[in-house]
């Protein structure tokens, strides 16, 4: 493997990167710029801790050193020359991945050929064709011939190979369409995964300033700053750090977080997070040379780069790099069974969301459509796996019966390949009846639907990462939304302030305040707040200045200058470097403290944080004359009563500032962070207001209307929390419901023993509205809570809003995860199933929409194909049990196949979504796919057009006037009669198709059908080449020309499913007792035990081949294929120790496979889930 890892990591043309050791003529200078070569920075960066100190030390005497190397400057960056950026990436490679190449359409096709109804249909072809070309010697040929019934004359004779080429034609064709489908939805994958790439960007120094780029346009040498809630996205050691803790399990598993400090461990490595502080990196690795570069690569996410590299001869030094360090080797094996939060690579790296897919520890259950789909299909393709064997076994035994006990015939030689010829021709026309039975436009339908949807969604600001998230959204039935920035507009300003005993109900006058106060206000203002926060001028004439970074800071450094201060020269006097101390904020402290050291070697600590919490430490305040005096308990007391309280119920946040003086001898112990935080001076209390975003009480209107509950989660005080939700309208007047804070939610739903009882959760969750002070856990307990509650009879489907590092365990638990664009962190972003470009709620409500819209247009492609499938089957079967030949051909049963399958669920698959959606409540899991109103539809439609085509059959040479077209002999010519059938039956279908746009029995089936361009050209479409097919498609389509009154009549009889139907919506479904409905969710036995998921693998296939057709649906077929596919899958996902040690498993288990694979999963569950008990993951049951 070390073999494997140095040659594919190799990027660049070899001679640039030795040059800088080897030497070579013009070419040393061209590194030689630079005073680092490649592989020292790489090696350098294997290195932790001491280690990496001592080489730094060794090699350039220390991280100033190396920057000279690197010709960049730790305070200025370096400069914007775009000559110089590009040596550098010549030199020390670009930030991104190569993306893992893209199936070519060939292989799309291939996949596509291995659909086992397929190599059935195209066997039987091939040996129609065969047969068809065999002409057995004429004189005995008269002993066989009379079964034919009539000899044929020789041009029939001849045609009899058309047939079977037909069938393999209609077979290219459906594999043509289904793989060109395939690669338009992978396209549009790469597409959306490069819209998510451009999204990140991360803060550099450059020429002195801050400024935020690409990603991908990070080079070596590039001063980087890094925040709370960053995935760094490039190696780079630590300059200057404030409390820096990264969390590296992504790399290393350890999920403790690592301390960072420029003088003990200043390694900071890419795709880990930042959980707490801030400081400043110069990056030395970028690309396929970082940690996570060179895991990826081993991952195979470079592929083409290692061809290159085989061509290139090796060199000692490469070879040598793995072997020196057994602890990276060790490393890379664990990072391949991790999590891996891969670099963004330029276009679309389906291999980190596969990576991440596959090793996302939370799995999420079986999305709720795929389940229900997956187990109607399956019961769907066993009905017609059944009939085509009675079909086949009735077609033989009747004509064995009749020939050889009937008529008394031999069995000669010479005759057998004729006989073997009617076998054949009953063996496809059992295989046509399972072709049209299988309902594989399913997979097709789903897919088309969700991607049709994500990119309509992309216009309404959501931007999916998990394609299913779509579908699960239209099934919500509860919200837990973050307040800042989601519901409000997220610009703080400070609205009211006490200080100096006095407050000011507006911003006071700077007279008004003791000067020495008001210079204390801006110095802990201006130093206490992250310098990356800051006031810019507007960027129109006349518009709001622009708060960019923390926006509370923002709040507050716009207090200074409505103060009429400036907070700009404090900064210059200190700058970040002076820093002695800084104690970043997190959700356990709530404030955030810095250190200064004063002329005078003393210190001076200054504290910014949630007004309760901070009021606590402490112990003086300033008067109206700005001097310290005592503040005791019972003053906080009525502080809280008079100031706080007042403001939170105004809806204000409130901040305290205050700050403490520190000696200088003996220094502090500035770990104990206890001792140092307390005794504080309170400066000042200001409450900051975050008004309500215009658009957000109508939506959420809307969602309690569509039956969807929201609560709030926030960190702010419960007056304020209760404040807004009363602004919002998640609270209103006279509503049962319960507002609580964290620490008595906490408190209510633990035992004695301090452990969450799920029944106390529950006693609570539903009258919830507003849980305020929150920590993240509060919030993932909330959701897990509400998720694995049993009281409602339906399994809650919970949608949670997350911005902050913190959210991430919340989020990924929940049903579909929210992450902000804009507000978000990269970590947040990570974890969410959808990200909300604009961070606004009411774009949540548009995804509620779409969701139900997937929902409803699934439903309908349901309604309309299962109305061809049992009329196709049935005629096909009575047709050929009475008289022995299906009066719906092979090719003429592929045609409706392709398209009742594939036109249809384009045409229905993206009907755009109405407002109406949102007056109905959610369906729910346990919901059925086909509800009553369909199921009464479906059954209604099947009569119509059995009773017409049955008519046709036995009487339409009487009606028509036209030759009979029954018990025609082998290689007959095709008849007028049957022709009338066929194209009877397909017009029936056209129309059929706009009945089923309406699934609630609305009458009106044409609102809104033109403003739908897809449908109408698909419909259109469709009736212009039907005509083609029956009036030019002769004998391989088995069609004679019909004249003109025969299409009136044809299309008149079509035309009656439009009356019908409104026929059928006027019977009242509740008359109708005998109907029952189909497609139920998973009941509960099936669903996994919380642990058991642990073990179960989840292959997903819904980022990859979205079609696996009808392999899914025969188990007899199925279960070997299925084993396979797991098998190679797990080869191809790079999981190596993963798949040895599951394969043996994985064919152990072949009589366990729980789950019959959608298109989209593969489950396989290491113990059987049946009865599971307890099912903490269940669901609830009615």
């Amino acid at each position: 493997m070390g073999d494997i890892a140095n040659s594919s990591v190799q990027f660049y043309p070899k001679k640039k990167r030795v040059s800088g050791a080897a030497g070579g003529g013009g070419e040393v200078n061209h590194a030689g710029d630079f005073g680092a070569t490649l592989e020292e920075l790489r090696d350098l960066m294997e290195l932790r801790g001491p280690e990496a100190l001592q080489k730094i030390e060794e090699i350039y005497d220390s991280t100033e050193g190396l920057c000279q190397r690197l010709k960049t400057s730790p305070n200025e960056g370096l400069s914007d020359n775009a000559v110089d950026l590009e040596k550098r990436r010549e030199v020390f490679g670009q930030n991104f991945i190569p993306p893992k190449k893209a199936k070519t359409f060939l292989e799309l096709v291939w996949e596509a050929l291995q659909d086992v109804t397929l190599i059935i249909l195209e066997v039987a072809a091939l040996i129609s064709l065969g047969l068809s070309f065999y002409q057995p010697p004429g004189e005995e040929s008269e002993a066989c011939g009379n079964v034919a019934s009539g000899a044929e004359d020789e041009g029939e004779a001849e045609a009899g190979w058309i047939e079977g080429a037909a069938i393999l034609l209609s077979v290219v064709c459906v594999v043509l369409v289904t793989a060109f489908n395939d690669w338009s939805k992978e396209k549009q994958f790469r597409g959306l995964q490069s819209r998510i790439e451009q999204e990140q960007r991360f803060a550099v120094v450059r020429n002195g300033t801050v400024i935020q780029i690409p990603v991908a346009e990070l080079v070596v040498g590039d001063v980087a700053q890094v925040k709370y809630g960053d995935l760094l996205p490039a190696d780079g050691i630590l300059i200057q750090g404030n409390d820096l803790k990264i969390d590296e399990s992504s790399l290393t598993g350890e999920s403790d977080h690592v301390r960072k400090d420029a003088d003990k461990d200043p390694m900071l490595l890419s795709g880990t997070h930042v959980m707490e502080g801030s400081g400043r990196m110069v990056v030395t690795a970028v690309g396929v040379n970082s940690q996570t570069g060179i895991i990826f690569t081993l991952l195979g996410a470079g592929e083409a780069e290692e061809e290159k590299e085989k061509k290139e001869p090796k060199k000692g030094k490469q070879d040598g790099t793995l072997e020196n360090n057994p602890n990276k080797a060790k490393k890379q094996d664990e990072a391949v069974a991790m999590e891996m939060q891969p670099l963004k690579s330029a276009e679309g790296g389906e291999v980190e969301e596969k990576e991440k897919k596959k090793a996302n520890v939370s799995k999420k259950e079986k999305s709720v459509l795929q389940g229900k789909l997956t187990k109607l299909a399956v019961q769907i393709g066993k009905a017609g796996l059944v009939m085509s064997a009675i079909t086949v076994i009735i077609l033989v035994l009747y004509f064995v019966i009749e020939t050889f006990v009937v008529q008394g015939r031999e069995w000669k030689a010479e005759c057998t390949p004729v006989y073997v010829q009617y076998f054949v021709k009953f063996f496809i026309i059992g295989v046509t009846v399972l072709v049209v039975a299988v309902p594989e436009g399913l997979p097709l339908a789903v897919t088309i639907s969700l991607a049709y949807s994500v990119k309509k969604m992309m216009k309404d600001n959501n931007l999916v990462r998990h394609l299913d998230a779509c579908e699960t959204m239209g099934n919500a039935t509860a919200i837990c939304s973050d307040k800042t920035g989601t519901l409000t507009t997220n610009r703080m300003t400070v609205v009211q302030a006490f200080v100096g005993d006095q407050l000011f109900t507006a911003v006071p006058d700077p007279n008004q305040i003791n000067s020495k106060t008001l210079e204390l206000i801006v110095s802990a203002i201006a130093i206490n707040c992250a310098y990356t926060s800051k006031i810019m001028a507007a960027d129109q004439e006349g518009g709001l200045p622009k708060q960019v970074g923390n926006k509370t800071e923002c709040g507050l450094l716009g207090f200074v200058l409505d103060l009429k201060q400036d907070y700009a020269p404090v900064r210059e006097q200190i700058p970040e470097e002076k820093l002695y101390k800084v104690y970043t904020f997190n959700s356990v402290r709530k404030s955030m403290s810095t250190v200064i050291q004063l002329p005078d070697r003393s210190f001076r600590l200054y504290s910014k944080g949630a007004s309760e919490i901070l009021l606590k430490k402490c112990a003086s305040i300033l008067d109206a004359g700005g001097e310290p005096r005592n503040f005791r308990p019972r003053d906080r007391d009525d502080m809280v009563k008079n100031v706080i309280e007042p403001m939170a119920c105004d809806g204000l946040r409130t901040i305290c500032v205050a700050y403490r003086d520190l000696p200088a001898s003996p220094e502090p112990d500035w770990e104990n962070e206890a001792d140092i935080i307390t005794n504080l001076v309170c400066i000042t209390v200001v409450g900051i207001e975050d008004p309500v975003r215009p658009e957000v009480p109508d939506a959420i209107v809307r969602c309690q209307r569509a039956g969807i509950t929201v609560r709030m989660v926030t960190g702010d005080n419960i007056n304020t929390a209760r404040a807004i939700a009363a602004k919002c309208g998640i609270i209103q007047p006279g509503d049962d419901f319960i507002c609580l804070e964290g620490k008595d939610f906490n408190r209510r739903i633990r035992n004695e023993k301090g452990e969450i009882e799920q029944e106390r959760i529950d006693k609570i969750w539903p009258k919830l509205r507003v849980l305020a002070r929150s920590s993240p856990t509060d919030k993932h307990t909330l959701v897990k809570g509400i998720i694995d509650s049993t009281v409602c009879e339906q399994r809650q489907v919970v949608a949670v809003t997350g911005d902050g590092t913190n959210d991430g365990p919340a989020l990924k638990k929940a049903d579909v995860g929210f992450a902000m664009g804009i507000a978000g962190t990269d970590v947040a972003k990570e974890a969410s199933d959808i990200i909300l470009t604009d961070d606004n709620f009411s774009s949540i409500v548009k995804a509620v929409m779409w969701g139900r819209n997937v929902y409803d247009s699934i439903s309908k492609f349901l309604q309309f194909q299962l109305t061809v499938n049992v009329v196709a089957v049935i005629v096909a079967f009575t047709g050929a049990c009475i008289t022995q030949d299906s009066p719906l051909k092979a090719v003429q049963m592929l045609w409706v196949n392709l398209i009742m399958d594939t036109f249809a669920s384009l045409a229905l698959a993206t009907e755009p979504p109405t407002e109406s959606l949102l007056l109905r409540k959610p369906y729910g899991r346990n919901n059925p796919l086909i509800s009553l109103t369909m199921m009464k539809n479906i059954l209604g439609h099947a009569i119509y057009q059995l009773i017409i085509i049955f008519t046709l059959l036995f009487a339409g040479e009487k009606i028509f006037n036209i030759d009979c077209g029954r018990n025609a002999p082998l290689h007959s010519p095709p008849s007028e009669h049957y022709t009338i059938i066929f194209n009877t039956f397909v017009l029936m279908q056209l129309f059929n198709e706009i009945n089923a746009r309406k699934i609630h029995g609305e009458r009106n089936v044409f609102d809104g059908m033109f403003s739908n361009p897809i449908f109408c050209s698909i419909v259109f479409g469709t009736f212009g080449i039907q005509i083609v097919i029956v009036q030019w498609g002769g004998k391989p389509f088995s069609c004679a020309p019909l004249n003109v009154e025969q299409w009136l009549w044809c299309l008149f009889v079509g035309l009656g499913e439009l009356l019908w139907g409104q026929v059928i919506a006027t019977v009242p479904t509740s008359q109708l007792k005998f109907l029952k409905e189909a497609g139920h969710g998973t009941g509960r036995d099936e669903i996994m035990d919380e642990d058991m998921a642990e073990d179960e693998e989840e292959i997903d296939h819904a980022e990859r081949e979205l079609r696996r057709g009808q392999i899914l649906w025969f188990r007899g077929l199925n279960r070997i294929q299925t084993q396979m596919e797991v098998v190679s899958t797990f080869k191809r996902s790079g999981s190596f120790q993963g798949a040895v040690r599951r394969r043996s498993s994985v064919l152990s288990q072949l009589h366990e496979v729980t789950n019959i694979s959608t298109p989209t999963h593969v489950v396989l569950s290491t113990a059987n889930a049946t009865g599971a008990p307890g099912n903490p993951g269940g669901e609830c049951l009615p």
